[in-house]
């Protein structure tokens, strides 16, 4: 049997290639786990993601199913129904009841049969007047003036608006008008939505409100008067209940009356304020008390007086 000796430099050179060949295999090693790890799926990760977008892909459909149901003059989609020029107070469910009204949101066919359909569906509807539809290649446009609500009439369980023109609009909520219930008017036989209600009692007190709107805009636009009255009352329209007491009457939501007495245009029968002078006045005390119901129980603006103070340079 043979033994062989190894000397300790035969050791320490069989150690050294030993320790490389080691590190040379580590390093091999780790570079594989390195390129596994690169060629992995991160799930976690991937997930969390996907989540994200389907979110916003929710949100996003959501949005253009809302404003693509009633679209804006600026904008068009195939099909579509686009409202031109509406006013700024027309709200959202109006314009939802007038594509209602039209027929549909979306049109497969444009072409003249499709105008004169809507033009047809449209007519009916009290809020528009005078209305247009154009088709093009990709939209029916309807453009139209829009009545807007002045006065509400309430009769029992019944509710219908008056504009300017007396004309009767179908009740529903506009919270954001600053309109006035008008109390006193016969109802009777009830109107319907698209005719005139001419009565003399109700033209009054539409007249005052007109008038008020149009103060508002001038003097106090950011707060309007009017969002401070809560009905106008003409149950002795013209002294049909009694001769001596005021023939109109406003009260505010706080249950402050305001007497304001003949109808617009009759103050010298009546020996009254003229009614820019009622106006004046009014505004006068709006404007020093920041409202109509600071401590007061009425104002009374019958009373003529020589030097009233004028709140806007059109009455001084």
């Amino acid at each position: 049997m043979r033994v062989y000796i190894e000397t300790r430099r035969q050791v320490a050179d069989k150690k050294q290639k030993i320790g490389i060949k080691e590190r040379i295999l580590a390093w091999r090693n780790g570079r594989s786990k390195k390129r596994s790890a690169g060629r992995g799926w991160n799930w976690l990760g991937l997930l969390k993601v996907a989540a994200v977008i389907a979110l916003l892909v929710g949100a996003g459909a959501f949005l253009r199913y809302a404003e693509g149901y009633v679209r804006s003059a600026n904008a068009g989609e195939e099909g579509s129904l686009i409202l031109v020029d509406v006013p700024g107070w027309v709200n959202w469910d109006l314009k939802v009841r007038v594509a209602e009204m039209a027929g549909t949101s979306r049109f497969p066919v444009l072409d003249d049969e499709t105008a004169t359909v809507v033009a047809r569906n449209l007519a009916p509807m009290a809020w528009l007047d005078d209305v247009r539809v154009q088709v093009t290649n990709d939209s029916v446009r309807v453009k139209a003036r829009w009545r807007k609500p002045l006065a509400l009439v309430v009769k029992g369980s019944q509710k219908f608006y008056v504009d300017a023109d007396l004309v009767v609009l179908d009740y529903m909520p506009m919270p954001h008008l600053p309109i006035v219930e008008v109390k006193g008017v016969t109802v009777e036989p009830a109107p319907r939505p698209g005719e005139r209600f001419d009565r003399e009692d109700l033209a009054a007190a539409v007249a005052l409100i007109s008038l008020l709107h149009r103060m508002d805009v001038e003097v106090a636009p950011k707060t309007p008067l009017l969002e401070q009255i809560a009905s106008v009352n003409v149950t002795n329209y013209k002294g049909r209940k009694s001769p001596r007491e005021p023939h109109i009457i406003l009260n505010t939501k706080d249950d402050i009356e305001i007497i304001w007495g003949a109808e617009i245009g009759e103050w010298a029968k009546h020996l009254e304020a003229k009614d820019e002078q009622k106006l004046a006045k009014l505004y006068t005390y709006y404007k020093q008390n920041g409202s109509l119901s600071a401590g007061v129980k009425y104002i009374n603006l019958r009373d003529p007086q020589d030097k009233v103070p004028q709140p806007i340079d059109k009455y001084r």
